[in-house]
């Protein structure tokens, strides 16, 4: 039996899948605006593990790595070597995807790029506002209340 720590109840659980022998592992992944560094590496490498020991104890796992290719690092290293955000982007992803196989981690099943999910991501942020989860934020709001996050009662 696997127990794990769930954050939302403060606790040590079984765990226990949401469908039968399959597992979705979502981890969040690498700001690409520079060769991989330690913590690139480390998180690779833990969830790499726990994928595997998913695999090994027979369950389906889908395993989904997002790059985030749209950032500030991004736009300022661009500007300072010439290239598009986009393409610089593309050359870090490729040196992490490079640098990950050579430690021997498995790709992810998918991994999705900021970019791309931008309309799915306002989409999602609509959702919660409807929702009356988040409080809008207008761009001359400068107190701190205004900027935190608001949770429905």
């Amino acid at each position: 039996m696997l127990r794990l720590y769930n954050t939302l109840t403060r606790q040590k659980e079984e765990f226990k899948p949401i469908t039968p022998g399959e597992i979705k592992m979502y981890v969040c992944g690498p700001t690409v605006y520079n060769y991989i560094h330690i913590g690139n590496a480390r998180s690779a490498i833990a969830f790499d593990t726990i994928r595997r020991y998913f695999e090994y104890r027979g369950f389906k796992v889908t395993y989904v790595s997002n790059f985030t290719d749209v950032d500030d690092k991004i736009i300022n290293a661009a500007h300072k070597t010439g290239e598009a955000p986009l393409d610089l982007a593309q050359r870090f992803i490729d040196a992490f995807m490079a640098d990950t196989k050579a430690i021997g981690i498995e790709p992810a099943t998918v991994n999705p790029r900021a970019s791309q999910m931008i309309p799915d991501i306002i989409d999602f942020i609509q959702v919660l506002m409807d929702k009356a989860t988040l409080t809008p934020v207008t761009a001359t709001s400068t107190s701190a209340p205004a900027r935190r996050r608001t949770m429905a009662p």
